[in-house]
């Protein structure tokens, strides 16, 4: 088992300390690429694939860990 599918695992499981950076190693993998945005874009990201499919979360910071619901979006596009 590689380790991106080792991350997608981890993340299909729903864990508590799952990462901002593993999540964009996910996207990643999956063809999603972030939108660049302007000079007062705030904390929002919107990521979008080949197919125009835009997720849009939130950065969580100070800490880099996401949270549950943002777990669940990311799962149902991906439909893992």
């Amino acid at each position: 088992m590689s380790k991106i599918d080792k991350l997608i695992e981890r993340l299909k499981s729903k864990p508590k300390d799952f990462s901002w950076d593993e999540m964009l190693k996910v996207l990643n993998h999956f063809g999603y690429n972030q939108i660049s945005q302007g000079k007062t874009g705030g904390s929002r990201r919107k990521f979008v694939n080949e197919n125009k499919v835009i997720i849009s979360l939130h950065e969580p910071h100070p800490q880099k860990i996401l949270k549950g619901y943002q777990l669940d979006i990311i799962i149902e596009h991906l439909e893992l």
